[in-house]
């Protein structure tokens, strides 16, 4: 089934307490490597048919509107997928 996949991530200049927490206990278990966690969000919208340009469209606005807080987060993306 084709869907529009919309990621949505905390603003970059925001604490992320949530990717804090994760990179911390990544850190304790010896994931030294990883400097750093960023947790966002991924949304699926499913359509019976491949999206037109105007449902990606619709789906940008449906992102900024509904799925996103415009004070804290970001929309960083929004793709089709088959």
């Amino acid at each position: 089934m084709p869907k529009i996949i919309v990621e949505v991530m905390p603003k970059a200049d925001l604490l992320d307490p949530a990717g804090k927490a994760v990179a911390s206990a990544l850190q304790r278990k010896g994931h030294k490597a990883v400097a750093n966690v960023r947790i966002g969000k991924r949304i699926e919208l499913h359509y019976q048919s491949t999206p037109t340009e105007q449902d990606i469209e619709e789906a940008k606005q449906i992102a900024a509107d509904f799925l996103s807080n415009g004070v804290i987060e970001d929309v960083v993306s929004v793709t089709v997928e088959n």
